[in-house]
């Protein structure tokens, strides 16, 4: 969906903007084919199905469909499958690894996204099979050519809180 860009971050009227800096922003999606293309990541452990929203480098929604078929939920728990909250945090950054991705057009060049550091991680809901957990992703700190990224993520089932936490993030971004 486009936005105007320069009329959204200002207070002032239209008629008072520079034409020069009004501007139409496309907000980009990641289909499962450009997730693939970006992230290293495969079965089991690719862990977010679709990227909507991304605003550059600094907003993007993740949407994981969560399903029985995953192998955590054979002994996480028997008789009541709840998704991992190490998952959760791991989709979400996955979220963000595809976000920055897609702004910096780093499919097909083998981008690695390694952890530095989990702040703030606050687990609020059950997440099982069925549920459509939604990934509300923030570049707090990184720019583009940077290596170190700091991420804060909220996700969601149902528009309920499951999960909140802060991460960094090395991006080790090929030549």
């Amino acid at each position: 969906m486009p936005r105007f860009g320069a009329l959204a971050r200002t207070n002032v009227d239209a008629d008072q903007l520079d034409p020069r800096e009004t501007f139409m922003t496309e907000l980009l999606n990641a289909d499962i084919q450009l997730i693939q293309r970006i992230l290293p990541h495969r079965y089991p452990f690719l862990l977010v199905d679709k990227v909507e929203d991304i605003d550059g480098t600094q907003t993007a929604v993740g949407i994981k469909n969560v399903t029985m078929n995953e192998p955590h939920f054979q002994g996480h728990f028997p008789g009541l499958p709840i998704m991992p909250g190490v998952t959760i945090v791991e989709a979400m950054a996955q979220t963000a690894a595809v976000m920055v991705g897609t702004a910096l057009d780093m499919a097909d060049k083998e981008m690695k996204v390694y952890f530095m550091a989990i702040d703030k991680c606050k687990f609020r809901r059950k997440v099982g099979p069925g549920d459509v957990l939604k990934m509300n992703l923030t570049t707090v700190r990184g720019k583009p050519g940077g290596k170190v990224w700091k991420f804060s993520g909220v996700a969601t089932v149902e528009g309920e809180m499951a999960a909140e936490a802060e991460f960094t993030a090395m991006m080790d971004l090929p030549a």
